[in-house]
């Protein structure tokens, strides 16, 4: 049983106390040692949400949870949902200065952090920061060592009171579709991040759909490696168990080996990730060690998904649903592969839109762009966002009047109608007047038996205006830069081929597990430079 692709509730506190009752027994949350059922789940929200009340939290007020994926993530943000709170997630790689930022531009009055994760105390961290917070009353420490004037979780949420609660219920049933639900940050790696306001609604249906596009029901059990800060681990996935009545296996980070452990003793059904999530499992020595089969769902997406990925993940790994999607935080998922298509569609595309999604794709003169012409990618759904946090001029740069966003990515329509992504249009260069897309020639790289990983960029030139240079990590034996221009030569249009290749031991990711184009840029940047 599970809820239709749209909302059939009012609010994610609605969908809350919904799955306490259809699966009041039903595990929904495996962390350590501690199994959580809905039911109790739910309780767990309600008094959590009772504390923000009793600590002076309004409607509307922003809340804000910089902590890895646990369980008191999952508490968190179901439980200000029932104070009616709207949930500002921070980026658990950004430094104290960037997250202040955050904060300070959300207007956050509770902030739910950790003391002790990779190293970091972030409660330290924001101190040190330097940047005032004036709105910012209480912090809360869901893990880790006390720190300074933080409250402990325990004692946090022993300041709910019977009033309280009476106060949450009230709140919790005045929710609607329009009410604000989340802000996320786009993730920065370009640029200034921007504030996505979605409402519960839009945010419902992101989860709702998700469940229809990959089957989720219940009792699946679903491995979360996505972090909570991004959508795809808030919505895809949180949310969209809520909706099924799955299990939520949440993991702090990515670690392969306690991921294949973890599938093989808990009998995990559902696996979604960035494309390096598979790739490391692929790629890990004793991947036959453990019993994998259980494994059903696998979905993943990026603009520079490599397309001999997906067929290896097909081919050697026993998913019975392999859905490769495309989506942004702007906008939810807007298309997705379907469970009949054939290889080389879910391969090579990301499929049509979904149910309620409109896209298109643009020339240069803002038309339609012919099948097989590279353009850009815009969108119309039901989730597209409400607008940018408090900036109507870039909230109008990207969404017109009659809801169509610009995406900023490049793509274009096969004759069957199935999208392709092409990249970035920040991303593309220029060489001699021609357009290369990096995301096309990464996967060509791929197809070299001696490269495990490549990243593309755009570097000057003199004379083309701007070449390629890739950034390639290995197989063994590895080839040399000469020999992969030279094999790239033979296979690629001459503008195409990189001019420089550097090799590499691993390629710099972002905390959503997707390559850092800024990071591999600057580091060309020097070494055409010399």
């Amino acid at each position: 049983m599970t809820d239709s692709p749209g909302p059939s509730r009012p609010s994610i506190a609605a969908m809350t106390a919904s799955a306490a009752k259809r699966f009041p027994g039903r595990v929904a949350v495996v962390d350590g040692a501690a199994r959580v059922s809905y039911a109790e789940l739910h309780e767990e929200a309600r008094r959590f949400g009772a504390a923000l009340v009793a600590d002076g939290v309004e409607p509307g007020d922003r809340v804000a949870v910089w902590a890895f994926n646990s369980r008191e993530w999952i508490v968190a943000v179901l439980g200000l949902y029932q104070a009616g709170a709207v949930l500002v997630p921070v980026n658990t790689r950004f430094k104290g200065r960037e997250a202040a930022g955050i904060l300070s531009r959300a207007k956050v009055r509770v902030l739910v952090t950790v003391t002790d994760f990779l190293g970091n105390d972030y409660v330290e961290m924001l101190a040190a920061s330097g940047v005032p917070l004036p709105d910012l009353r209480t912090v809360v420490i869901a893990r880790g060592r006390p720190s300074g004037d933080a409250v402990p979780w325990t004692g946090f949420l022993a300041r709910a009171t019977e009033s309280a609660f009476a106060e949450v219920d009230r709140r919790s049933a005045a929710l609607g579709p329009d009410d604000a639900s989340d802000i996320l940050f786009t993730s920065g790696t370009t640029g200034a991040p921007k504030g996505v306001v979605m409402t519960h609604g839009r945010t419902m249906t992101v989860a709702t759909d998700w469940v229809a596009m990959t089957g989720l029901r219940e009792g699946d059990r679903y491995v979360m490696v996505n972090p909570y800060f991004h959508m795809f681990g808030f919505k895809a996935g949180i949310l969209a168990c809520l909706s099924a009545g799955a299990t939520m296996y949440p993991q702090a980070v990515l670690d392969v080996d306690a991921v294949l452990a973890l599938v093989a003793e808990e009998r995990a059904t559902v696996l979604p990730g960035a494309p390096t999530l598979y790739h490391a499992i692929l790629e890990h020595p004793g991947r036959d060690r453990y019993d994998l089969s259980s494994l059903r769902v696998a979905v993943t997406g990026s603009a520079d998904i490599p397309v001999e990925l997906i067929r290896r993940v097909r081919d050697e790994l026993p998913f019975s649903l392999i859905v490769s999607g495309y989506g942004l935080t702007e906008a939810g998922t807007a298309s997705s592969t379907a469970p009949d298509d054939d290889p080389e569609t879910i391969a090579t595309t990301v499929g049509r839109a979904r149910p309620g999604f409109e896209i298109r794709v643009a020339d240069g003169t803002g038309g339609d762009a012919a099948e097989g012409e590279v353009g850009e990618i815009l969108l119309r759904g039901p989730t597209v966002m409400a607008g940018y946090l408090d900036d109507p001029e870039a909230t109008a740069e990207v969404l017109s009047a009659d809801g169509w966003l610009r995406t900023g990515d490049l793509g274009c329509f096969d004759g069957r109608g199935c999208l392709r992504i092409a990249g970035r249009s920040k991303d593309m260069f220029i060489v001699g007047g021609f357009n290369a897309y990096p995301a096309e020639i990464e996967a060509m790289l791929l197809e070299h038996p001696g490269v495990r990983e490549a990243a593309v960029v755009g570097v000057p030139d003199e004379r083309l205006g701007q070449v390629g240079m890739a950034f390639v990590v290995p197989r063994t034996p590895a080839p040399s830069a000469a020999e992969v221009i030279a094999w790239c030569r033979e296979r690629m249009a001459n503008y195409k081929v990189p001019r420089f290749v550097e090799l590499i031991g691993e390629l710099p990711l972002t905390a959503s597990g997707k390559v850092h184009k800024a990071v591999l840029e600057e580091r060309a940047g020097a070494r055409t430079a010399r």
